[in-house]
């Protein structure tokens, strides 16, 4: 027995394709009735600046006919708004079609029926915003520094939660519900003396501490003891030399390497991207079709794998939003590249068997489209069991952990990073704090000089809740699994 809600919503999806049942071309058809909620909270010092929470439903309707594809959307689900876009999407499909020269043909997959629901032990939605605030004021008092000439400038805190309800349904049958709730929160602190300013963030520069989770994940973000370590550091920055320019060995901690993987393998695997349906916004990608299966991307440490079955992670589903159940999809494999982010129509076009699951659409009233789910950097069996560990086999070296900056060619290939700091790596320990600190590179020589990969416990899901993409622009949220990995022959350097 369906919920009530999912029950509405399933009935609605199916009005849908009712108005499509007599209708003369139609090769297939979805739908999908979504509701959306985000919260967002943020702090800055003593004061609370953000308090929000937005919600959203609709209906979204594909249409292949006569080879071509129609998309169209309406607010407020209902039966009659479901239909509406039915009609409106197959005749879009119909004027298109007369102008598309080669028919769509869509890769086969079995028809599916289920439900899904991300695990949660403590309802985000149900947490009064007084106790989202009281927990990031707790993380605040630690940061702030309120005397007179401290050299603490700001300190800053935000909370996001996410929520998407949806049903789909398709003319070949399938039939599913999932709900898929996702947060966290991070910290900043902005401190300054006449050197200039520098940051810290913790536990991750870009969107914070994200997973895939209830408010529990807020607990075991433990932003106390985080907000005391990143004050410290920022501190300790002030009075750091910048980063020598060198070549020389690079340890990545997580943070960092997710990252590098979500730029460097995650778009250039885009399939859309590597047949050219993306360059006019986002760029192309170096992996085209011909490199597939024999193209070296790394050395043979380097296995990729994109997969929406992870625990925790942000591109965890049950089904992807064209009904293609969550998998697991090899990309690279020691060292070749061997897959793509895929959808049904692409994995047609290139022979690929079956997609690999990774249509998405931010909302009912986009399109899906080829996204990321969770594209990881799997452990390495006989690797080391912690940052410090790869430390302790490095005889020298950089080690860099937070994002600043990034820059990449449309291409991905080559490529400029900037960190929050870095420390000098001497005879297997850690040397001199250093700040501003900047790596460059291309992206396959950067992965074939890849000599070690953290264990399985060096491992870490992180979540991106930002990455944009098509046109229009869509966010969605994304995983990067990584443990820390060491390159040799990186050239380092400082931003200032």
């Amino acid at each position: 027995m369906l919920p009530p809600m999912h029950q509405e919503l399933a009935e609605i999806a199916q009005a849908a394709l009712a108005e499509l049942r007599d209708l003369p071309g139609v090769d297939f058809a979805d739908v999908r009735v979504t509701e959306n909620r985000q919260d967002s909270l943020a702090l800055r010092n003593r004061e609370v600046e953000t308090v929000s929470s937005r919600t959203s439903s609709g209906v979204g309707v594909r249409v292949l006919r006569r080879g071509a594809w129609g998309f169209a959307a309406l607010p407020e689900p209902s039966a009659q708004t479901a239909a509406s876009a039915a009609r409106t999407a197959a005749d879009i499909a119909a004027g298109v079609a007369r102008a598309q020269p080669a028919p769509v043909r869509l890769a086969e997959e079995e028809p599916v029926r289920g439900d899904y629901e991300t695990p949660t032990a403590l309802d985000p939605f149900s947490v009064p915003v007084e106790r989202r605030i009281a927990d990031l004021e707790r993380a605040l008092e630690v940061l702030q520094d309120d005397r007179q000439g401290s050299p603490v400038k700001s300190a800053s805190a935000f909370m996001e939660w996410a929520r998407s309800r949806k049903a789909y349904a398709n003319t070949e049958g399938s039939r599913t519900q999932q709900t898929l709730t996702f947060g966290g929160a991070g910290l900043r602190i902005v401190v300054a003396d006449e050197s200039g300013a520098l940051t810290r963030s913790t536990p991750m520069s870009l969107d914070g501490g994200l997973s895939a989770g209830g408010y529990e994940v807020i607990d075991g973000l433990n932003l106390q003891t985080r907000a005391s370590e990143a004050r410290e550091l920022a501190l300790a920055l002030l009075k750091a030399p910048p980063c020598p320019a060198k070549s020389t060995t690079l340890i990545l901690d997580t943070p960092q390497l997710a990252l590098q993987i979500h730029e460097s393998c995650g778009h250039p695997t885009e399939c859309d991207r590597a047949l050219g349906d993306e360059v006019s916004l986002a760029g192309a990608s170096f992996l085209t079709p011909d490199r597939l299966g024999r193209f070296s991307y790394g050395s043979p440490l380097v296995n990729m794998t994109a997969d929406s079955i992870s625990p925790g992670g942000l591109g965890t589903f049950g089904w992807d939003d064209e009904g293609v159940p969550a998998r697991r999809t090899p990309l690279v494999s020691r060292g070749v590249f061997v897959g793509y982010l895929s959808s049904r129509e692409t994995a047609a076009a290139l022979g690929l068997g079956r997609s690999a699951g990774c249509m998405r659409a931010e909302s009912w009233a986009r399109p899906p489209i080829i996204r990321m789910i969770n594209v990881s950097l799997e452990p390495c069996p006989d690797g080391p069991s912690s940052l410090d560990e790869l430390i302790a086999d490095t005889k020298d070296g950089i080690v860099m952990d937070q994002n600043v900056s990034w820059s990449i060619d449309d291409l991905r290939l080559n490529f400029q990073f900037g960190c929050e700091a870095a420390w000098e790596i001497q005879n297997g320990k850690r040397g001199r704090l250093l700040r501003n600190p900047i790596y460059t590179g291309s992206t396959p020589a950067f992965w074939h000089s890849c000599d070690a990969i953290g264990n399985e416990r060096a491992w870490k899901l992180w979540g991106l809740a930002s990455c944009g993409k098509g046109d229009p622009i869509q966010g969605m949220a994304v995983g990067h699994g990584c443990a820390p990995s060491r390159f040799r022959g990186v050239q380092v350097g400082s931003s200032q």
